[in-house]
């Protein structure tokens, strides 16, 4: 499910609700130690365009 997130957070990339959307999604599928592996690979390839998007997400699922 990890390769398979990536996959499809890059093939959103080009639009910011989606790329939230699927992000969301992807961590009600994954392991917690596949969540902060997917937050350190999504920091270091989108954080220059969705930083804000990142964290907001994490933010929101950790204080669920």
């Amino acid at each position: 499910m990890f390769e398979l997130s990536k996959n499809i957070l890059e093939k959103v990339s080009f639009d910011k609700i989606l790329f939230r959307k699927e992000l969301t999604k992807a961590l009600s599928w994954l392991k917690p130690d596949e969540k902060m592996l997917l937050m350190a690979w999504c920091i270091s390839t989108f954080g220059y365009k969705y930083g804000d998007v990142i964290k907001e997400v994490y933010k929101s699922v950790t204080n669920s």
